[in-house]
């Protein structure tokens, strides 16, 4: 198997392969901002990096692959929740970090080798401004702030494609904003006591006390842990600008070497044909999803039915479907007799994921090998080698919601009533279902239940 990604920054498809003389493969994707729950379109990120970590472990074997994934702990949003529940910052943030974890792991994640905090890493990001200002890349702003100045990388622009015309607008918006150019970016954010409260630490050479900016710290923690120059940087589309562009200009600069060689992106998750949002109804975390009755499994294998780079319509339909489909694995799994026979299922699988991670393409080739082959000529070993490159852990099951029998007869009135168009009645039974507190979720091919969420 050899891995081909596409690549944003070049725009094509191109095979991954170590680039330092140790042979070890260096991995780095932006993790959450640990300030409330991760939604799951935040998990089809997590998810697309963990297969990703999982095919080059396949590669080239566990001990060559270094992964590195963030935590931001410290920025607008981590203070303002600290300010508003009136908690420390730490406390908040190690909440939501543990939540996270918790989460990942009832998903399959990987660890990542390393997953260092930015609030861990600010003398790394000090040290990395100083040279940035020494070098002219950066300067001191009035209010003791830090920006890096653009007009000193040429090259900034080249992953998202944006023009300098889109970055520029009137000097009177710049200089209010103690910038030179508003299209510099902050590197240090001088102390605001009404906006930080107590969260400050002493700033770079010249600078005024305060906290990094966003962008530095995955620049300084990649620099820290897995060198100047990383084999592959990944994460959402929606950080590819200005995120990802902002760590190529500070990276690149500071270091004078190129600083990712292969960049890839996945694209957005809608819900219901939409954006998700808590407005729309449609915001899923995985813990509402898993106390609605439904097993964390089965959002990793929806999360896992639409190509990395096309947007993903996730529906109650889709992680009904992916349900059905472990059930169907999970029976395969156990019809196999010891090691099996000699059909070996992970090699169409493994190739149509090393295919720039066709998902599609790997569920489907699984899925045709199955119906193609009888439980004994499937060999246990190729079967399983599959589920591992997909991350789906069969052993995994969600704790069953007990529905009340005279719920599901509720349930069972009204499914009669729905098929024999007697939609008044179906509407009363509907409401009587809401008001002992469940929903009656209707298929094709059948109806489910599933508690309302309080």
């Amino acid at each position: 198997m050899v891995l081909r990604l596409h690549d944003s920054l070049r725009r094509e498809t191109r095979e991954l392969r170590p680039s330092h003389p140790d042979g070890i493969f260096r991995f780095y994707n932006c993790g959450p901002t640990v300030y409330a729950p991760a939604h799951i379109g935040n998990f089809r990120t997590f998810v697309v990096n963990d297969v990703i970590r999982r095919l080059l472990e396949l590669e080239f074997g566990p001990a060559r692959v270094r992964h590195v994934r963030n935590l931001t702990d410290v920025d607008d949003r981590t203070i303002t929740q600290s300010r508003k529940e009136g908690r420390p910052l730490a406390e908040i943030t190690r909440h939501w970090t543990a939540i996270f974890h918790e989460d990942c792991a009832a998903l399959n994640l990987l660890r990542p080798h390393a997953e260092p905090t930015a609030t861990g890493y600010i003398r790394e990001q000090v040290s990395m401004i100083e040279v940035l200002m020494e070098k002219g890349h950066a300067y001191r702003a009035a209010d003791g702030s830090v920006y890096f100045r653009l007009a000193t990388f040429p090259e900034y622009g080249r992953l998202s494609r944006i023009q300098e015309r889109e970055l520029q607008v009137t000097n009177a918006v710049a200089d209010a904003d103690h910038k030179d150019s508003v299209s510099d970016f902050a590197l240090w954010k001088a102390y605001k006591p009404e906006e930080d409260g107590t969260v400050q630490w002493p700033g770079p050479r010249t600078a005024a006390a305060g906290r990094p900016g966003w962008h530095i710290e995955c620049s300084a923690m990649s620099k820290a842990l897995l060198g100047d120059t990383i084999d592959l940087h990944t994460g959402g589309v929606d950080l590819l600008f200005p995120h990802h562009e902002n760590e190529i200009a500070q990276s690149e600069c500071c270091n004078g070497v190129p600083f990712a060689r292969h960049w890839y992106h996945s694209e957005h998750l809608l819900v219901d044909g939409t954006t998700m949002s808590k407005s729309k109804g449609n915001y899923h975390t995985l813990r509402d999803l898993v106390a609605k009755g439904h097993e964390a499994m089965a959002v990793r294998y929806a999360l896992l039915m639409g190509h990395p780079r096309k947007q993903l319509n996730f529906t109650l339909d889709s992680l009904h479907a992916a349900a059905s489909a472990l059930r169907t694995l999970r029976a395969a799994r156990a019809a196999i007799p010891g090691a099996g026979g000699t059909v070996d299922v992970s090699a169409p699988v493994l190739a149509a994921l090393a295919d720039d991670l066709n998902f599609p393409g790997a569920l489907g080739a699984l899925f045709t090998a199955l119906k193609a082959s009888a439980p004994a000529e499937l060999n246990a070993a190729g079967f399983d080698r599959a589920l591992f490159a997909l991350g789906l852990d069969l052993a995994a099951r969600a704790p069953a919601v007990a529905v009340p029998a005279a719920v599901t007869a509720l349930a069972e009135r009204r499914w009669a009533a729905k098929q024999a168009r007697d939609f008044a009645a179906a509407d009363a039974l509907r409401a009587e279902l809401a008001a002992a507190g469940w929903t009656m979720l209707d298929r094709k091919d059948g109806w489910s239940l599933e508690p309302v969420r309080k």
